[in-house]
């Protein structure tokens, strides 16, 4: 079964490693020049599916949550990674003086923790994940129709 079906229907992970092989099986399937909304409260494993994501693209060293920093810039040998952290942010003009268009190499993906503070920022196309726990600890990982 392909990785967007799987996703599609939700997908449970039942440990870290589990949830960066998602997000590897994931990453050669995203178009070019995309942007990757996830989904979810703390805990959740979203910085953990972006180092999945990272890993497949040949991105080199640790990938930590860019909170404080608010993004962080990765270029792989694939694409290059933009890992932003949105949720100290509150308004999709917020992100617009980020101008983090001036720093796209193509091909690219945007991976937005807590887009739903941007939203009107988001990109029509943007692909959604929303990422959660289970009642028996495992995390959630299921494909979104929509932002």
């Amino acid at each position: 079964m392909d990785i967007l079906k799987q996703l599609a229907d939700g997908v449970a992970s039942a440990s870290p490693e589990e949830t960066a092989r998602l997000a590897a099986a994931l990453a050669p399937v995203l178009p070019p020049d995309c942007t990757l909304a996830l989904y979810g409260d703390l805990g959740v494993g979203k910085t953990t599916f972006v180092r999945g994501l990272a890993k497949a693209w040949g991105v080199q060293g640790h990938i930590t949550s860019p909170s404080f920093g608010l993004y962080n810039i990765h270029q792989g040998t694939r694409r290059q990674l933009i890992h932003l952290d949105a949720y100290r942010l509150s308004s999709p003009d917020d992100f617009d003086t980020l101008m983090l268009e001036e720093f796209l190499k193509s091909p690219w993906c945007l991976a937005i923790e807590w887009p739903q503070n941007i939203a009107g920022a988001l990109p029509r196309e943007a692909i959604a994940l929303e990422l959660s726990i289970l009642p028996d600890t495992r995390h959630f990982i299921r494909l979104k129709s929509g932002n």
